[in-house]
C-alpha cells in the first residue's frame, strides 16, 4: 500500500513568509518615514541648544532643565506643573462628558433604533458637523455665547439676567463645551461600534432572568462595550492633551495649555524647547495609554 507525502503546512510553503514580509514592506516603510523618523528628530532636537539667531546641535539637558525651573522650591507650584494640571483638567473634564454623551447616543442607536436604514441615517446625521473645518465650528458659537449674542440677549429678554453673561466665551466653560462640541464622536463611534457587536441573546437572556433595565445596561452592556470606552477615551483624551487651537481660539489666549506653549515656543523659534516640551506631553500621554489598555487587551477584543 504507497503512502503519499505529508502535505506542508500553509505556514511553511515556499516563499510563504517572504510574500508576507513584501506586503508588510509598505507600511512599514511608511510608519518609520513618517512617525520613527520625526519622532527620533525632536528627541535629537530636544537636547539641541540655541540662541537668538540659530540652532546649536550638541547634547544638553538644558531644555529639560529650564521647563521645570523652580519646581524644586518649596511653596508655589511652577508653571509647567500648572500648566499640564491646566491641561490633565479639561482632558478629563471633556472626557467624562464626552462618555456621557457617547455612550447615550451609541445606545440609543444600537439598541433603541430597529431599521438598519435608519441607524445609517442618525449616524450620519451625527457626522455632519465634521463636514466643516474645526476653526469654522469653534467661531459659530462666538455669535451664540458672547457677550452681545444671541444667549445673553435670550437670558436679558426673558428677565434672568440684568446684565450679560461674562463667562459664557473666554473661559473655561467655553473651552470645555467646543471640546465636546468638536470630539464627541471619537467617543460615539467606537462604542457604537462595540455595542453593534453584543449577541442580543445576552440581553434577552437577562431579561428573562429577571434583571431589571438598570442592571442590564451595567452587567451586561457596560462590560461588553468596554472596548469601544477604552478606544474612545484614548481618542479624546490624546487629542485634547495635544490640542492648542481650541483653548486659544474659546479661550481668548487666556487658558495655559501644553499643546498653546509649544505652539508658542515654535512661531518664537525656539524650537530644542519647544521639542523638549513635546517630548514630555508624548511621555505623558503614552502613560496614559498605557494605563487605559490595561484595563482590556484591545487587540484580543478587536
Amino acid at each position: 500500500m504507497s503512502t503519499s507525502a505529508p502535505a506542508l503546512p500553509a505556514a511553511a510553503a515556499p516563499g510563504r513568509s517572504i510574500a508576507a514580509w513584501w506586503q508588510a514592506a509598505p507600511f512599514t516603510a511608511v510608519f518609520v518615514l513618517f512617525f520613527l523618523v520625526p519622532l527620533a528628530l525632536i528627541v535629537m532636537v530636544s537636547f539641541w541648544d540655541f540662541n537668538d539667531y540659530e540652532l546649536l546641535p550638541g547634547f544638553t539637558f538644558k531644555n529639560y532643565v529650564s521647563i521645570f525651573a523652580g519646581c524644586g522650591d518649596m511653596g508655589d507650584v511652577c508653571v509647567t506643573l500648572k500648566t499640564y494640571w491646566s491641561t490633565l483638567k479639561f482632558s478629563v473634564i471633556v472626557w467624562l462628558i464626552t462618555l456621557v454623551v457617547g455612550f447615550a447616543v451609541a445606545y440609543f442607536l444600537a439598541f433603541h433604533v430597529r431599521s438598519p436604514g435608519m441607524q445609517t441615517l442618525l449616524f450620519v446625521l451625527c457626522t455632519i458637523p465634521f463636514w466643516t473645518s474645526n476653526v469654522i465650528r469653534m467661531i459659530s458659537w462666538v455669535p451664540l455665547l458672547g457677550r452681545n449674542g444671541l444667549v445673553n440677549q435670550a437670558l436679558q429678554g426673558m428677565g434672568l439676567t440684568d446684565a450679560p453673561v461674562e463667562w459664557l466665551l473666554f473661559s473655561d466653560f467655553s473651552v470645555v463645551l467646543a471640546f465636546v462640541h468638536l470630539y464627541t464622536m471619537f467617543m460615539i463611534v467606537p462604542i457604537f461600534n462595540s455595542m453593534m457587536r453584543i449577541d442580543r441573546s445576552l440581553i434577552e437572556a437577562a431579561s428573562d432572568s429577571g434583571a431589571s433595565g438598570w442592571q442590564t445596561l451595567w452587567n451586561v452592556i457596560v462590560p461588553l462595550s468596554k472596548t469601544g470606552i477604552i478606544i474612545g477615551s484614548i481618542f479624546v483624551l490624546t487629542i485634547v492633551m495635544g490640542d492648542f487651537v481650541t483653548i486659544g481660539v474659546m479661550g481668548g489666549q487666556q487658558i495655559a495649555s501644553v499643546g498653546k506653549i509649544i505652539q508658542v515656543q515654535t512661531s518664537y523659534l525656539q524650537f530644542p524647547l519647544a521639542a523638549a516640551n513635546a517630548v514630555i506631553l508624548l511621555a505623558v500621554v503614552l502613560m496614559i495609554i498605557w494605563a487605559l489598555t490595561r484595563m482590556v487587551d484591545i487587540r484580543k477584543e478587536l
